[in-house]
C-alpha cells in the first residue's frame, strides 16, 4: 500500500533533523506573501487580485469560515483510500488544478511546470485555452498524466472546432466550459497598472497555434504580432454565451462536458436538460461579479439539485486541505486548486507547484483522518460531519 499524503509532513520534520527546513511555506498566506516578494506588481495583481473592491474573493473565503468540523473519535482511520473516478478520470484525491492562464507571467516554465508537477502526483490538470504554452506542448509536459480542457469559447466556429478536435488528439479527456467569462470584470488592480497581457501576445499560444485562426490572417502571428491580437481578443471577449449554442460543443466533443462558473440551481438543471455531464460551481475566484455570493453557499443547494445525475465539482476560494475537505463535505465530487498553486509556480516552478500540491493533499488528509473518516463514502453517509460557525 502507497503512504498516505500525510507523509509529506513527516519527511519535512525528518528533514529537519539535518537541520533542512522547507523551501517553500506550508502556510497558504505565506505562499502569497513569498509570490508578491518575486514578481512585479503587473503579474502578481493579476492573479491575486479581483474584480471591483474584493468583496466577491472575501465572500468566498467567509463562506469557509461559517462552516466546521465536528471530528468524531475511536474510529479505525489508520489506511486511508481518497481515490475516485470523475467523468472517468481516476485519480488519487478528489484534487485538480484550476484552469489559471497567461502562467508563463508567473514562471517562465508556465503550464509546463504545472503540467509535470501534477502528473507526477496522478492529480488532473486543467488547460486553460489561455495557456502561454500550445495544446500539445502541455500534453507532451503532463506525459501519461490525466488531463483536461479548459475553453474560451471563441465566437467564430471554426476555431472553435479546431481547438477542440487539437485538444482531444493531445489526450485531454474532459471539456470545460467556462461560462462566466466571456467579458472581462471590472478589474481595478489590473485597470490600474493598465496591465493585460493578451494584449501583448501572452497567454495566446493555442489561438496563435491554431491551423484555423491563423487561416484568418494576412500575416503569421510571428509576423504581425498585433493583427494576431487584434483578431483574437475579440473573438474571445465581448460576446455573450447562449444556451442554445451548446449544441456545437456536443457536436464536436465526443468526451464529457462540463460547465465552469454556474452558481444558480436552475443554471445547473439546465445544463443537465442541455445534455451537460458535470457541473463546477464557481465565480471564478471573485475576478468577474463584484458581490456575487461566496461559492461555498451556492454548492449545497446545487448538490442537492443535481446531485447524483452528474458530478458537482468546487472552486473559488479554496485555499487549504481543510478547505477542500469542507467543500467534498457539503457535496463536492472534487475540488480544483487556483491561486495557492500559481504561487508555488511563482517561487518555485515546478517543485513550487509540486510542494503546494503535496501540502494540500497531506492536510485534506489529516483532516478527515482525524475528524473520523478515511474514504469518500463515509464521509458522503454522515449527514452531521460539518457544524455552523457561530457568526462574531
Amino acid at each position: 500500500m502507497s503512504a498516505p499524503f500525510s507523509s509529506y509532513a513527516a519527511e519535512i520534520y525528518l528533514r529537519g533533523l539535518g537541520d533542512e527546513v522547507p523551501r517553500y511555506p506550508a502556510d497558504p498566506s505565506h505562499l502569497e506573501e513569498a509570490a508578491r516578494s518575486v514578481l512585479t506588481d503587473g503579474p502578481f495583481g493579476y492573479i491575486a487580485g479581483g474584480a471591483g473592491q474584493g468583496t466577491t474573493m472575501r465572500a468566498n473565503r467567509s463562506a469557509f469560515d461559517r462552516h466546521g468540523f465536528v471530528p468524531r473519535m475511536l474510529r479505525d482511520t489508520t489506511s486511508r483510500d481518497w481515490s475516485t473516478t470523475v467523468l472517468g478520470t481516476s485519480m488519487p484525491a478528489p484534487l485538480l488544478t484550476a484552469p489559471i492562464g497567461v502562467m508563463s507571467i508567473l514562471h517562465a516554465d508556465g503550464e509546463l511546470a504545472v503540467a509535470r508537477a501534477a502528473a507526477s502526483l496522478g492529480v488532473p490538470m486543467v488547460l486553460s485555452t489561455a495557456s502561454s504554452y500550445t495544446t500539445e506542448e502541455v500534453a507532451e509536459a503532463s506525459g501519461d498524466g490525466p488531463r483536461w480542457y479548459q475553453l474560451y469559447w471563441p465566437t467564430e466556429d471554426a476555431v472553435t472546432v479546431s481547438l477542440l478536435q487539437r485538444a482531444r488528439a493531445a489526450g485531454y479527456t474532459t471539456l470545460v466550459v467556462t461560462l462566466d467569462t466571456w467579458t472581462l470584470g471590472w478589474r481595478p488592480v489590473d485597470l490600474d497598472g493598465a496591465y493585460l497581457p493578451f494584449l501583448r501576445g501572452v497567454g495566446t499560444a493555442i489561438p496563435f497555434s491554431d491551423p484555423a485562426f491563423r487561416a484568418g490572417l494576412a500575416k503569421a502571428p510571428e509576423d504581425d504580432l498585433m493583427a494576431a491580437v487584434g483578431r483574437w481578443v475579440p473573438m474571445f471577449t465581448g460576446t455573450a454565451l447562449r444556451w442554445d449554442r451548446l449544441d456545437l460543443l456536443r457536436e464536436h466533443w465526443d468526451g464529457p462536458i462540463v460547465l465552469k462558473g454556474v452558481q444558480h440551481v436552475d443554471d445547473a438543471l439546465h445544463a443537465l436538460d442541455a445534455g451537460m455531464d458535470g457541473i463546477i460551481v464557481s465565480n471564478h475566484g471573485g475576478r468577474q461579479v463584484d458581490r456575487a455570493i461566496g461559492s461555498l453557499d451556492a454548492l449545497p443547494g446545487i448538490v442537492g439539485a443535481v446531485g447524483g445525475r452528474a458530478p458537482v465539482l468546487f472552486d473559488s476560494g479554496v485555499r487549504t486541505g481543510s478547505d477542500a475537505a469542507v467543500a467534498l463535505a457539503l457535496g463536492a465530487d472534487a475540488v480544483l486548486l487556483g491561486r495557492p498553486m500559481a504561487y508555488g509556480l511563482a517561487i518555485g516552478g515546478e517543485e513550487g507547484v509540486r510542494h503546494v500540491l503535496r501540502s494540500v493533499l497531506a492536510e485534506l488528509d489529516l483532516t478527515l483522518a482525524l475528524a473520523g473518516f478515511a474514504d469518500l463514502a463515509s464521509l458522503r453517509a454522515a449527514p452531521d460531519v460539518l457544524g455552523r460557525v457561530p457568526a462574531r
